[in-house]
């Protein structure tokens, strides 16, 4: 069966209805083997093999390296560029070792952040680029702004935010539209649905009352909601789990409770867990569109089958009462970025 498609935001952007987030393939900033050890081949052969299943939509960004994961996206689409929608993020400083020391949204960084992703990838344009995190010393409308001079030189397609708020999604819309908002969200984390602080629209409400497109990562609850958890006693300091709120202690073992609900509904269906996690999200409606990371074939192929996947009103409604997850989404420091 072939993959199914979505236009994503109002601009006029088509994509694969799930893409494919490859920051597992190099880990972050700071953090090399984020969810284990790399292999770049197996990470070559993985975007490629999505290419060949009709996953055309790839997920990296500046901080993934940082900077090698655009390095090796462009290894895996030589000869292929014209076959993919690439989606980049910029927005952080770094350290002289090449460590997270900061957000920086000036003008003068989005340029030079332009720079450096088009001789990465290789290419003469980016077809989404994202703010990867708001800035808060700069005016939303002044980063967009410059974000939007890019366009017009015919340097970057679509612009999007990843983790703003409903209001600073608004401001950012009103300067250029902006065509998707990335944020984390599963069948346990639902904070795109909730209100604004002031009580006004959240942020789905939002995106879909201006006609922009949401692209959920991590729908797989970091790989929680898959079905192959590890111990996270077992798991080396450098990856990420290890000290995941999520996977420590009595949050861990009330989530592993909440596992299982998806597990029932998956054998129901005679499918895997990510499937039926990924069937879910796609579900929440047509201008959604996830972006399951992954750094091997067999587990993009799984995915990959979640489109044919149709879950019942009864399923849903089982599937509803599962969150949310215990714990918080980061460690303080995490949340510290992210804006609601």
């Amino acid at each position: 069966m072939s993959m199914k498609r979505r236009a994503l935001g109002g601009q006029g952007l088509e994509v694969s209805a799930i893409g494919l987030g490859t920051m597992g393939m190099t880990g972050v900033a700071g953090m090399p083997e984020l969810y284990g050890a790399t292999d770049e081949a197996e990470g070559i052969a993985t975007i490629r093999r999505a290419l060949d299943l009709g996953i055309d939509f790839f997920d990296t960004a500046e901080v993934y390296g940082p900077y090698d994961n655009e390095v090796l996206l462009a290894k895996a689409l030589e000869g292929r560029r014209d076959r993919a929608v690439i989606a980049t993020k910029f927005g952080f400083r770094y350290s002289i070792d090449n460590k997270i020391a900061g957000v920086d949204g000036s003008p003068e960084n989005v340029r030079r952040s332009l720079d450096g992703c088009l001789q990465r990838l290789k290419t003469d344009h980016i077809d989404l680029w994202y703010q990867h995190r708001r800035d808060r010393a700069v005016p939303i409308e002044e980063t967009v702004g410059a974000m939007a001079e890019q366009v017009k030189a015919g340097k970057v397609r679509f612009l999007g935010l990843s983790e703003m708020s409903a209001a600073t999604i608004r401001c950012a819309h009103a300067v250029h539209p902006i065509t998707a908002v990335q944020s984390e969200y599963s069948i346990w984390e639902r904070n795109l649905e909730q209100r604004a602080p002031d009580g006004g629209p959240g942020v789905i409400d939002t995106c879909r009352e201006l006609g922009i497109g949401i692209v959920p990562y991590s729908p797989l609850g970091r790989g929680f909601l898959g079905g192959q958890l590890p111990d996270p006693a077992t798991l080396p300091d450098s990856d990420y789990r290890r000290h995941d709120p999520r996977f420590q202690g009595e949050a861990y073992e009330r989530n592993k409770r909440l596992l299982t609900v998806v597990e029932t509904v998956a054998a129901r269906h005679e499918a895997k867990p990510a499937q039926v996690a990924l069937a879910w999200v796609l579900a929440r409606g047509p201008d959604i569109v996830p972006i399951p990371g992954t750094k091997r074939r067999s587990y993009l192929e799984v995915n990959a089958q979640a489109v044919h996947l149709t879950l019942t009103p009864a399923d849903l409604a089982e599937l509803d009462s599962v969150g949310p997850a215990s714990g918080e989404r980061y460690t303080e420091r995490g949340m510290a970025t992210i804006e609601r």
